[in-house]
């Protein structure tokens, strides 16, 4: 998928969009076509053409997949969104009744739960099957702002042919994963479409507004579940002098006494002893919604390793204790890098300069660490980036 230069990137796009528009129907064809295309189109479009080409996606013969309405419902409540959808939805909602847009929700599996919009923009959503319950994925629909964001775990935004399908060359549209920040996970998507040449540069930033807005009330949520939990902690701490700590169902900490420890640690399991990073062996017993973990006196160093022959896993030995989580692939590559830069460790840019190659991505690497450790714990030491102290690691990686 050749040409003679490239189109301008995520946040370029020409003034004249129905130029552009012209353009990248002459590079969807040829490209369909098996022609040489007279530009190449953005490298995330060529990226997910290639897949949709490799799948043997048929253009004229894209199915839609709905989910049954009772299966939407439980959609919603697995998704972890339903908390903050409310606060999302009021604050998108006036915007989305007054402009030519859809403002749309998605799970972790792009299938879309909720759905706000003017009657008029919601009547041509339907036409194109957008509708509450679908399933917006690559595989599913072929290049779109949902789909393709899942797969490159990033904001997308895709106007008019840049789609892979026909049928939605008349829309744009522009999407950004949300996070769980508790535990990493991609819980789902924000995507706001409408008819092509509507586009406006403030779009962006409104999707970027909205996953900040529903990331920060997780987190809002969050801290106050820790709270009651150290209030039903006070009993245990205010009768003994030990060192312990009191973490959620995560690993999240509540309760420092005593002990020196970073804001999270392993996610414990009823009755199996476990290696927190500068501590060692620790017991974990339930303690109303969450646990109080007592250090063993005798604070063993940590034996890691991180397998890269399948799935990324790593497993952790310290003691008589071990534990284990499996990493994305993404997770795994910044472990990796992280264990072989040694006790000097990286700065966000250098390991940003790692991931993508370039000096544009340092607060996408930071948030790739934050993510990685909420899954690891201490095992990862922040500022900079390296392993902590009395951990050490191998990386087995495929042959």
């Amino acid at each position: 998928m050749t040409g003679e230069a490239a189109l301008p990137g995520l946040s370029g796009f020409p003034a004249d969009l129905s130029e552009h528009a012209r353009v990248m129907q002459r590079v969807h064809e040829a490209v369909l076509s098996g022609a040489r295309p007279p530009v190449r189109p953005r490298d995330v479009v060529e990226r997910s053409w290639s897949r949709m080409l490799d799948m043997g996606l048929d253009t004229s013969g894209v199915q839609r997949t709905v989910v049954s309405l009772p299966e939407v419902e439980l959609r919603r409540r697995r998704s972890g969104l339903e908390p903050v959808i409310d606060d999302l939805r009021r604050m998108l909602r006036h915007a989305a009744e007054t402009s030519p847009f859809l403002v749309v929700v998605t799970d972790a599996d792009g299938v879309i739960l909720w759905r706000d919009g003017s009657a008029r923009v919601r009547a041509y959503a339907d036409a194109l099957g957008f509708t509450e319950g679908a399933r917006w994925t690559e595989a599913t629909v072929g290049t779109n702002a949902v789909g393709t964001a899942l797969v490159e775990a990033a904001p997308v935004q895709l106007l008019a042919a840049e789609h892979f399908e026909p049928a939605q060359h008349r829309w744009y549209c522009c999407a950004a994963p949300v996070h769980s920040p508790v535990t990493g996970e991609l819980a789902g998507v924000v995507d706001i479409s409408g008819p092509a040449l509507t586009l406006h540069p403030a779009i962006g930033a409104l999707v970027e507004t909205s996953v900040r807005l529903a990331e920060s009330g997780l987190w809002r949520l969050h801290e106050q579940r820790l709270e009651r939990l150290r209030r039903s902690a006070e009993p245990v701490l205010g009768g003994t002098a030990e060192p312990l700590l009191v973490v959620d169902d995560d690993g999240w900490v509540a309760v420092r006494s005593g002990i020196a420890v970073g804001a999270r640690v392993p996610v414990p399991r009823e009755g199996l002893p476990m290696a927190v990073a500068g501590l060692g062996l620790c017991t974990p017993e339930r303690l109303g919604e969450g646990w109080l973990l007592r250090p063993e006196r005798d604070r063993t160093p940590m034996v890691a390793e991180l397998d890269l022959t399948g799935d990324p896993v790593v497993r952790v030995h310290g003691g008589d204790g071990s534990w284990s989580a499996a990493l994305t692939r993404r997770q795994g590559q910044v472990l990796a890098l992280i264990a072989d830069a040694g006790p000097g460790g990286l700065d966000a840019a250098a390991l940003g300069r790692a991931l993508f190659g370039d000096d544009g991505h340092v607060v996408t690497a930071r948030a790739e660490v934050s993510r990685l450790r909420r899954v690891v714990g201490d095992l990862v030491a922040p500022a900079p980036y390296r392993l902590s102290d009395g951990v050490t690691l191998t990386v087995t990686r495929p042959r």
